[in-house]
């Protein structure tokens, strides 16, 4: 499964993720709303409490092992892992034999809590720069990633799970982003050169059967296939607007954008059957 926060700079979408605290510590549930805490710690408490329901039910213990990296200039960088300079670890993008994604070269801890999950995220240094429009804005996309499976002691083996949690970098046009650096020129051309081909694996999902669909367009799409397609695959976008009148033309385009997921939930492509082989044929009758 996935859910990714799509809007332009500004609008929110880290703070969605990360909360009101920005991840730096959990949120306190004492005397809490619920509005102050993001989805990652939404996600992880939820996951926690399943896998607390689960082992008192007497089944096989299940381990959460997370995931946490960047996608900077069509380059994938681990968040969680740096080399003796302080630089992070770059990650390769490869296709297993089923055309699958592998991140190779990617760290993956075992986490037992919630807090130590936000402690892991607090710990991370995403790439951010001062722009026009925002004095924080993330100049990368962020997936988290949280996979459950089963406790590497365990006897009884059993299916596996994945959660990505996409904060997507902020969508912005040149005209109007107002920046003379030319770092953050090169930074918002690549997001929105990655956000387009993303764009486009959407129309072509929700458009007619069998149509190629572009995942090897970018990083970016390459990274988040298995979430849109598959059998026991589910996506969630959620629409980040900003209430100011001079975003108008943006928020109608993140509205634009999200029509376009409902439109790929409800008439996704179905899987293509796999083909039998044709049944030998009968015996010849005796003599």
């Amino acid at each position: 499964a996935m859910c990714f926060a799509y809007g332009q700079t500004g609008s929110g979408k880290t703070m969605t993720m990360m909360g009101l605290g920005g991840g730096q510590a959990p949120a306190a549930r004492e005397g809490s709303t619920g509005n102050e805490l993001g989805l990652y710690q939404l996600a992880g408490e939820h996951i926690f409490q399943q896998l607390s329901r689960h082992a008192a039910a007497g089944r096989p213990n299940l381990t959460v092992t997370v995931g946490f990296f960047e996608l900077y200039r069509g380059r994938v960088l681990d968040l969680l892992n740096e080399d003796a300079a302080g630089h992070k670890r770059r990650v390769e993008v490869m296709a297993d034999e089923n055309d699958q994604a592998c991140l190779v070269g990617l760290e993956l801890r075992v986490i037992r809590s919630v807090e130590e999950l936000m402690l892991l995220i607090a710990s991370a240094k995403r790439t951010t720069r001062a722009t026009a429009q925002n004095e924080t804005s993330s100049r990368s996309h962020a997936v988290l990633q949280l996979h459950i499976g089963t406790d590497p002691g365990a006897d009884r083996p059993a299916p596996g799970a994945k959660l990505s949690l996409v904060d997507l970098a902020g969508s912005e046009w040149a005209a109007k982003a107002q920046s003379d650096d030319r770092s953050n020129r090169l930074d918002g051309a690549e997001v929105n050169k990655s956000l387009l081909s993303l764009k486009e694996c959407i129309r072509a999902l929700s458009g007619q059967p069998g149509r190629h669909i572009p995942f090897r367009g970018s990083k970016l799409t390459q990274v988040l296939k298995d979430g849109f397609v598959g059998a026991n695959s589910r996506s969630v976008m959620i629409a980040n607007l900003s209430p100011t009148n001079t975003s108008c033309e943006y928020s109608l385009n993140t509205l634009r954008y999200a029509q376009r997921v409902k439109d790929m939930s409800s008439d996704a492509p179905a899987p293509a059957p796999v083909a039998s082989a044709p049944a030998p044929p009968p015996p010849p009758a005796p003599a």
